[in-house]
This record gives structure tokens, sequence and C-alpha cells, in this order.
């Protein structure tokens, strides 16, 4: 049965919420934020113990409430009470855990969502939807379903009325009423927990499906489409012939620019525009409502206050700790987050620096984690994903995946180096295009960065960089094998981890 066209109503709503954006103050939103959220949880053992009910302003609350990571929150306040979370940083008992592994490390975390917190991840979603109407008047994008690729929602129930599971996996089972029948795939394929199984349902279901919304992680994403290609070859893999309706790809968690020329194909002959979200475990942040590369639009009023920390300070004893109002452009930031959760000055690992300050727009730049400096090179994730793709694409082809990691001298007097693995999307260059590859790849991370130059100015501290390209399908066999395949979990870039990196090196058989 066809489905009623919705967009109207969407269109409707978009005039009243651009106007709402329009009217917000950034700092005075955000100062109401954190103040609100004082107010909720001042009687919680996390309020009592930093005296909320005293707090009054933002620099207060910064003096009272150090910075912390998950580990120093775990081990503090959930840990002992895990998993039943009664008033101990948030009112309430918290009924549901998004269960993320950290990406370089693969510990296993269970982040705390509240009720608001799922209204909060709803607010962010609309507001996708809001900004595409307004882009697109001509817009019928809720004439048909979206097409969500996340992990399962198969939930699981740890305690009376309390469960886990992906993020995606508990929104997608939270999801107000009117929205039910507008969502692919149906709840009998969500919970599907093998992935290749999953995948190949979909493939088979999806097809004759008015889908004008696609969304996921872009690696997964191609995963999929590949998979869709072979089950129905006649469409020849491109998007629009599957989906002669499709308006709006959504892409979020990773870098997309090392699969732009693959997205590209794909979408030759569509009318789909990609646009980027920034969706944690922690909360919804931004959504793009502009166009690819011009920044991802802070969500100011959606239970989350942030703090910024500039990167070379993390791990001082006092950092300093910008909020919305202090902040500047073109500044690499980390970010902290204050919660309608329960995560207090909690940081969640990435790191930012802004395009706009009013309204704040913000580029993803990497991860806290996903920094290279084992010679002292300081490079960030941002250059390095650059890099790669440009580099790629002066070689005519793109990039499915790609780790990097540090080779380190093995006798005295040698210099180390980074070795690149990475999974052409083309399959393997000849032997003279790798060489071609790193060798523009090494060029782009010395134009970027001066530490890298001045490190590998006549291979005085670093050797240039080795390239191992590997046969598409590897990086989705290694995760495989780590037991991460599909949904939240995503390719290490960086690994800084020798073990870790050892472990990819055997696999691939790279030296």
């Amino acid at each position: 049965m066809a489905l009623i066209d919705a967009t109207p109503l969407i269109r409707l709503y978009a005039r009243y919420r651009l106007a709402a954006l329009r009217r917000l103050v950034p700092a005075a939103v955000q100062r109401r934020q954190l103040m609100n959220l004082i107010a909720t949880a001042k009687d919680t053992r996390f309020g009592r113990d930093h005296g909320f009910i005293h707090i009054r302003s933002v620099e207060a609350f910064q003096n009272q409430v150090p910075l912390r990571k998950y580990e120093d929150f775990w081990e503090t306040y959930w840990k002992h009470s895990f998993p039943r979370l009664t008033d101990l940083s948030w009112p309430g008992t918290i009924p549901f855990f998004a269960k993320t592994s950290g990406t370089t490390t693969g510990i296993t975390k269970y982040i705390p969502c509240s009720r608001p917190m799922i209204r909060s991840n709803i607010k962010a979603g609309i507001d996708l939807f809001v900004h595409h109407v307004a882009n697109r008047p001509h817009s019928r994008i809720l004439g048909g379903q979206s097409f969500l690729l996340g992990g399962s929602t198969d939930l699981r129930e740890l305690d009376a009325d309390i469960y886990v599971g992906d993020i995606s996996g508990i929104l997608a089972q939270q999801m107000p009423w009117w929205t039910r029948g507008r969502y692919f795939p149906p709840e009998s394929l969500t919970r599907i927990t093998d992935w290749d199984e999953k995948i190949g349902a979909i493939a088979k279901a999806i097809q004759g499906r008015d889908i004008r919304t696609i969304g996921g992680a872009p690696s997964w994403l191609l995963v999929f489409f590949e998979r869709l290609a072979a089950e129905w070859p006649a469409h020849q893999g491109r998007l629009g012939r599957f989906f002669p309706h499709l308006e709006m790809l959504v892409h979020g968690g990773v870098n997309i620019a090392p699969y732009r020329p693959m997205f590209g194909r794909l979408l030759e002959g569509s009318h789909a525009e990609t646009r980027e979200v920034y969706p944690a475990s922690e909360g919804f942040i931004a959504v793009a409502d502009r166009g690819d590369g011009e920044g991802l639009r802070l969500m100011l009023d959606s239970g989350i206050f942030y703090e910024f920390v500039p990167v070379e300070e993390l791990g001082s004893e006092r950092p300093t700790r910008h909020w919305i109002e202090t902040v500047e452009k073109d500044v690499n930031y980390a970010i902290a987050v204050s919660t309608c959760a329960g995560c207090w000055g909690y940081l969640i690992g990435d790191t930012i620096r802004f395009v706009d300050l009013d309204p704040p727009r913000l580029l993803i730049t990497g991860r806290t984690s996903y920094s290279l400096s084992s010679f002292g090179e300081h490079l960030i994730g941002e250059e390095i994903e650059d890099a790669v793709a440009r580099a790629a694409q002066e070689i005519g082809t793109g990039v499915n995946d790609f780790s990097v990691g540090a080779l380190f001298a093995e006798q005295e007097g040698d210099v180390g180096r980074h070795l690149f693995i990475v999974e052409f999307a083309d399959g393997v260059p000849s032997e003279e295009t790798v060489t071609r590859f790193t060798g523009r790849l090494d060029e782009l991370l010395a134009e970027s960065n001066d530490d890298y130059r001045v490190h590998r100015h006549r291979d005085s501290a670093m050797k240039a960089p080795k390239v191992h390209a590997v046969e598409p399908g590897t990086f989705a066999e290694w995760m495989r094998q780590r037991g991460q395949i599909g949904g939240q979990h995503k390719v290490p870039r960086v690994i800084n981890d020798q073990d870790l990196f050892r472990d990819l090196r055997g696999f691939v058989g790279a030296d």
C-alpha cells in the first residue's frame, strides 16, 4: 500500500523550526541548556558531589566539574550499580545503554541513554529533513520510505526493563508511532545479528521499494551496495536505477572524502544529494544544513551542553575549556559534552574545528586517539584522510578503506616510517601506480603539515611512507574476524596500538 506523502507536513514544520533557529543566540541558548541540565540533576549523586545546587554560571560549572573520560565515569559512578543506574548522574533509572567499542582498543563501553536523550536524537533526525526540504522546495522526500543501514535492533535485556544494544537499534525501537511504516527494513530483518545474512536478506527484500532516503556509515553502505548490485545486475550498480525517487544519501561516522569517488559513480543519473550528520553514542551533535564541506550545524537546543578543549592542551593539569561563547574558527578542539543522559564534562574522543560561529558550524577532524606522532610528526586524522583521498583521486581511483600505523626502526642508526594498508576501490593497482600514489601521498602530507615536512627532510627523522595494497573486501573480513562487522563498527584509520597494528599486518601479510 502506498504511503501518504507527509512532505507537506514536514515543510510546514520546517517553516516554524527554521524561524526558531534564526532567532537563536548561540551563547544564550547553550547557557540555558546547561542551567536546565544542572537544575534537573542537582539531587543525583553526581549533582550532590559537585555542588550543583550552588552553580549559577558556566564558569562555576567548569570550576566544580572536571573533564572526564568514559573510564572515569565508569569506575566512579556507573560500574558498581550497573546495569541499574538510578539517580547516579541523571535522575531516575537509565532504561537503555548504547553499546560501543573503542575503535582502536576494542574495549566495550556502555553509554547511558535516557528517554530525554532519545527525544534529543529524534529532534536532530527531524532537523535533517527540515534542512533538506529548505534546500529542495519541490521535495517529495516523505512520499516513500527511508532506508537505514544500522546495527541490529535486537536489544538484550540486562535487568528488568533495562536494555543494551546499538544506538541505532535503540532509536529504531523508540521511534514515534507516526514514523512506523516509513522506514525500511522491517523489524524482522533489522533483528538479524549475522551481518552477511542481514545484508543478503535486505538486498532481496528492497527491490521495488520506493526508497527516498538512504543512511548509514559510508564503508558499510558500499559493502551493501556491492551486494545489491550482485543481486540485481540489470541495474548496473546505479542507485538511481534501483530507486528512481531517491533524494538524499545520509552519511556519518567517518570522513567521506576517501569514498567520494565511489559514491559519485553510484549516484550518477540520480537526483540525490549527500548530507552529513554527526551522531555519537553520547548524543546527536550536528547536522549539515548547507552543502558538502560547508560544515555541520551544531545542535544547540537539544539537551546537550558543549565544551571545546584545544587538542594540544589535552592531558595538561588544567586545560582551557572553551564553550560556544569563546571558541574560535580554525582551531582543532577536542569536544566534551554534558547531556540529558548524565554525562558531565565528558570527552567523547572526537576532534573538530569550527568553520562558522553564528550559527556554529563545524567539521569533524578526527579522533583524539587518531593523531599520528610516533616520530614527532603530529599528523591529525583530517590531514591523513584528505591526503589519502586526493592521492587516490590523482591516480584515478577511490579508497574503500585504509589504516596507517608506525613501523619503528629495527636497528640502531635507522629511522622509522608509516605503513599505509590501503584497499583501493578498483582492486590492487600495478606496482607503478602504487609507487605514484605513495609519492603523491608523501607530498600532500608534507604540504599540509610542517612537522611532517621537517621530519621527512632528507629522511632525517622518518623515511618515506610505505603502501601495502589489499584486495577489496579485506578490511570487512578483518573486522569480521575481530567480531566487529557492520552497524556502528568502524575500521580504525590511525592505529597507535602496536598489538592491533601487528594483528592487521599479519592478517594482510604486510611487512
